[in-house]
């Protein structure tokens, strides 16, 4: 079981894996969160607007989108 089948200085993804850090990393605020969650909001906000616009513009205008000239 031992790592006599790898090449030398390499490292095992399992070995890898298993190492737990104590680092949290980054920790955001409250502030930060809140920032966060209204830029998420109003992202998914102008995407719905979008979707809605191409709708109703598809709606608007009809079977004739597809009568046009090749």
């Amino acid at each position: 079981m031992g790592g006599a089948d790898r090449p030398a200085g390499v490292v095992s993804i399992g070995t890898v894996m298993n190492e737990q850090s104590d680092d949290d990393g980054i920790v955001l605020t409250e502030a930060q969160k809140r920032a966060r969650r209204s830029r998420s909001i109003a992202i998914a906000l102008a995407l719905g607007a979008l979707v809605i616009l191409f709708y109703v513009m598809t709606l608007v205008k009809g079977p004739g989108v597809l009568i046009r000239p090749i």
